[in-house]
């Protein structure tokens, strides 16, 4: 479609029902996606030029639900795809080039024909649409050049996985644009997880992909990486007569790299004193009949990290069966169990090399005091900073708001829906 066209149907009510569907909302939150699309294109055709034929694109963020770091043990995981999103107005070109410019930082340019790491890109954006271009043309699929500008409405270090957004969002385009949409959502998931993996340098498992990359509730299961088992879990949150709320913090995920790998090497190293290379290889029983020949070996901090691996890995089936069984109560109760695990054993609520700041420590202890007896608190996403979840009874959802507020700051409370839909070419014809 031409990008003059584009405009002409956003603003009248052709895009109204898939906006609709994908950000779960009515007219005014129609209206004001219609806008922000108008002013995506917009900006593309002023980076790119008008009359070029473009397509639209989004990938969800993320909110972890259960199994806190159990994922990149090849554990379970429970997840679901949230209504703040990365979205793309994109363009194949003629050059063999991928160009993306983000709203709020420079114009990242790839050429394709160099698709091998790249040193001075670590941690960089174009890490990842390099990894992402690398990954799809060793696979077999076709890859090409293309522009296009992006805008995200998923905070930076919100905990909600603004980067694997990003990596979901590149893998769609390249599906759409030159693939015919026939890559997996699954697929589209790993290979996001390899650019972040081998050329971004963070060593991040697969659940924040995966989430993104298939929308809805989700639980899965990574004891077989290659093929994790996703499944959807039949919940409406919207009739539980609780608010999911993210609360941020303030923290910032930029130099928390170190904390993050030290989780993965730490359990590893456990496993390898059984001689396996992930836990959800190692037999519980006899782990925990073996402490106290680990220790002296291999950290505490490491035994702790792996009791609280073998616990919430556990307690996702039983979230599962309680979101199935409609029981809200025992979901909130396990929510508080998962929380106080990665508080205590885990040890993900501040960075170690930065006690000074703890963030997401007084925002938990801030919940605890409002919502005691009758919601649930727990750290979000990778942890260390950034975003703690809240489960708030929508009768006190405005004092919690309020009172969290006060400490984190006006508009650091984010009240969530849960997205039917992840990666997704955005087209009138969506439903």
């Amino acid at each position: 479609m031409l990008t003059e066209e584009m405009k002409k149907q956003l603003q009248g009510s052709a895009f109204d029902k898939a906006f609709g569907y994908v950000y779960c909302t009515g007219k005014n939150g129609v209206t004001l996606q219609k806008e922000r699309y108008t002013t995506a294109v917009n900006a593309f055709e002023a980076l790119f030029g008008q009359g070029r034929e473009a397509e639209l694109f989004s990938a969800p963020g993320r909110t972890e639900i259960g199994g806190n770091h159990t994922d990149h043990q090849h554990g379970r995981v429970l997840a679901a795809a949230v209504n703040l999103d990365v979205i793309a107005v994109a363009s194949k070109n003629s050059d063999n080039t991928i160009r993306i410019k983000s709203e709020g930082y420079d114009m990242d340019v790839v050429s394709l024909d160099k698709l091998a790491p790249v040193e001075g890109e670590k941690n960089k954006a174009a890490a990842l649409i390099r990894g992402v271009a690398a990954r799809f043309a060793q696979l077999g699929y076709e890859v090409g050049g293309f522009d296009a500008y992006t805008s995200s409405s998923v905070l930076k270090g919100s905990g909600l996985s603004s980067s694997a957004a990003f990596e979901v969002l590149v893998g769609t385009m390249l599906n759409h644009l030159f693939n015919s949409g026939k890559v997996a959502p699954v697929q589209i998931a790993q290979i996001g997880q390899y650019a972040e993996n081998n050329f971004f340098g963070k060593p991040c498992g697969l659940m924040d992909q995966t989430a993104s990359a298939v929308g809805g509730f989700v639980t899965i299961d990574f004891a077989d990486p290659v093929h994790p088992v996703v499944e959807k879990v039949g919940f409406d949150f919207a009739a539980s007569g609780y608010a999911l709320c993210i609360v941020n913090t303030g923290g910032n995920h930029a130099d928390l790299t170190p904390d993050y790998a030290s989780v993965s090497a730490e359990m590893k190293a456990i496993a390898a004193a059984f001689n396996k290379e992930y836990l959800n290889d190692v037999d519980e029983a006899v782990f925990f009949e073996s402490i106290g020949r680990l220790r002296g070996k291999i950290s505490d901090r490491a035994i702790l990290r792996a009791m609280h691996f073998f616990a919430d890995n556990a307690r996702v089936l039983r979230q599962i069966d309680a979101l199935n069984s409609s029981d809200f109560e025992q979901f909130k109760q396990l929510v508080l169990e998962s929380g106080r695990s990665s508080y205590m054993y885990l040890q993900n609520v501040f960075s170690c090399h930065n006690p000074s700041e703890q963030g997401v420590s007084l925002a938990l202890a801030i919940s605890e005091r409002v919502l005691a007896g009758k919601g649930a608190w727990r750290v979000h996403g990778g942890g260390f900073a950034g975003t703690i979840q809240a489960f708030v009874p929508v009768s006190k959802l405005q004092h919690y708001k309020a009172e969290i507020e006060a400490v984190m700051g006006e508009g650091s409370c984010f009240i969530l829906s849960i997205r039917p839909v992840g990666g997704v070419k955005i087209s009138p014809e969506l439903c």
